[in-house]
């Protein structure tokens, strides 16, 4: 039985050169990772394969924003976000994330890939980090996750709609 990872707040950096790889099935169970996700996440190719992508998830991150991402990738679009993710010993790294669905020639839905590369730390300090902590309180206050989720959902849109047209503007002007 897995034991649950926690969190240790030390953060780890990864090269700028280097991206971070990832396909998943429609399940979101890993069927491919690269040398760079092994080597951040602490993780064995061996561990990865198979595993539910949620195996580098951060409790710090916004169930609002994973929502807001799921919700575009499964629209057919794709997806650019800053996640903050989780280590096998519990350390933190950053990762600007362009997540995209796989599909055949029909369009049928086959998995989805994701590209991660470094983000830019001044986004990160400045907008990203007050914002996902404002997401969270506001997931935490009420007395369910379900509400929790809802009201954090419509902060994270409302706050969109006040600094852009669309997300995909407002990422891309941070």
């Amino acid at each position: 039985m897995k034991t649950e990872t926690i969190p240790t707040n030390r953060e780890v950096f990864f090269d700028r050169d280097h991206f971070i790889v990832s396909k998943t099935d429609l399940k979101g169970r890993i069927t491919y990772v690269n040398r760079a996700f092994c080597a951040i996440a602490n993780y064995s190719e061996k561990e990865l394969i198979g595993a539910p992508h949620s195996i580098v998830r951060h409790p710090d991150m916004p169930r609002a924003v994973f929502k807001f991402m799921w919700d575009r990738i499964l629209e057919g679009h794709e997806v650019f976000a800053y996640v903050k993710n989780m280590t096998k010993s519990g350390d933190h790294y950053w990762v600007f994330a362009h997540v995209t669905p796989s599909c055949d020639a029909a369009g049928n839905f086959l998995g989805f890939h994701s590209n991660r590369r470094t983000p830019d730390r001044r986004v990160l300090g400045e907008t990203i980090i007050p914002l996902y902590e404002a997401l969270r309180r506001t997931e935490a206050a009420p007395a369910n996750a379900k509400d929790g989720l809802v009201a954090s959902y419509r902060q994270f849109s409302d706050i969109v709609q006040s600094k852009a047209r669309s997300y995909d503007e407002l990422v891309f002007s941070l």
